[in-house]
């Protein structure tokens, strides 16, 4: 027998959010906030935009920013140092292509459209090329030790390339971490616990100091490379955690089925399975990735010269009356830029395939 098929509903719109009177204003705690807010900006604001800009000094020296505002001066005398560290000012150019060349090398990733082998293979092209061009000694560059590298490109590479090991290492551990061999799945969990649960400073303080009476007299690792193997591992263990919550929801006919069409198993988690475990648990990885970011400040207690650590030197230069807030205020600026960047570059991502699911 024919049955006549239903119309298609459309789907059920979804709840309304309070307006924007009602999220300031509405119910005594929601009201009390606001004034409580309001009134501190009304008490402050003034006051910062006298610092700031009224009594702030844009030009001359030392002697000018004593008992002034803002020293806006300083920065513009010392930005090349807290940026680029201490490398040295006749090659500074080398810094600058690096971190031009990582920042095109992201926003050429950004589109959907280039997520192929080309662009992963560009990525690898611009590491290696970017980490020649910091070190030196090839193609008649003078050689510059990892000691003297600081700054953003030190921030940069530790991201890049503690996120670049770190992820396919979080992936492995997760994986293990749901093998169905005893031993596989409690080593994998008790390395992760480890990682989890002691500090990075200790850590990284771990590599700095009991590396070398572990290691043979003939390996001699730099500071820059046991602190990035730290965050290797430490970015590992929380991508570990994120990805074993997003395999555990894809639900187990997902496997069958793709197995069922004679795929291999790497086809299945590389295609089927991975993609859609990215996808849940987007936004806790973008968290995770934020976090990375944000200890990379970390490294200032092994010695290497990122953007905390330089700021912090350039502010002992006695010709200067220590201006704290603006050199701190200038470090947060990049800080903020960067991670709010990849925040909302997860959002859009999370809107487009939100999209694309429906």
């Amino acid at each position: 027998m024919q049955t006549i098929p239903e119309p298609a509903l459309a789907p059920p719109s979804g709840r309304k959010t309070a307006g924007g009177f009602s999220t300031l204003f509405g119910g005594g705690a929601n009201l009390l906030a606001t004034l409580v807010f309001v009134a501190a900006i009304e008490r402050g604001l003034p006051h910062l935009m006298a610092w700031a800009f009224a009594h702030g000094v844009w030009q001359g020296d030392g002697e000018a920013c004593r008992d002034a505002g803002a020293c806006w001066v300083f920065l513009r005398h010392k930005a090349p140092f807290i940026l680029f560290g201490i490398y040295p000012e006749a090659q500074m150019w080398r810094p600058i292509a690096v971190v031009a060349m990582l920042a095109a090398l992201t926003l050429w990733t950004m589109p959907r459209a280039h997520w192929n082998r080309s662009t992963l293979a560009a990525w690898g092209v611009g590491l290696v090329l970017a980490v020649a061009l910091m070190a030196g000694g090839i193609a008649g560059l003078p050689p510059v030790p990892a000691a003297s590298w600081g700054g953003l490109p030190v921030t940069l590479l530790m991201t890049v390339l503690s996120l670049a090991f770190g992820f396919p290492l979080g992936l492995a551990l997760a994986l293990a971490r749901r093998s169905a061999l005893p031993l596989i799945r409690y080593v994998a969990g008790g390395l992760v616990e480890v990682l989890r649960g002691v500090p990075v400073v200790t850590l990284l303080f771990a590599a700095s100091f009991l590396a070398p009476l572990l290691l043979p007299e003939t390996i001699r690792l730099e500071n820059l490379t046991r602190a990035l193997g730290v965050f290797t591992l430490v970015s590992a263990a929380y991508f570990c955690e994120v990805l074993r919550g997003g395999l555990q929801g894809v639900a187990r006919g997902q496997w069958e089925s793709a197995q069922a069409l004679g795929l291999r198993s790497r086809d299945v988690l590389c295609v089927v399975i991975l993609p859609q475990a990215v996808r849940k648990v987007l936004p806790p990885l973008t968290s995770t990735i934020i976090v990375v970011i944000k200890n990379t400040s970390l490294v200032m207690v092994v010695g290497l010269f990122d953007l905390v650590s330089a700021g912090r030197v350039v502010l002992n230069d006695p010709a200067w009356p220590m201006p704290y807030a603006e050199t701190y205020l200038m470090v947060a600026l990049v800080y903020f830029v960067i991670c709010y960047g990849v925040a909302r570059y997860s959002l859009h991502l999370e809107e487009t395939l939100e999209e694309g699911r429906r």
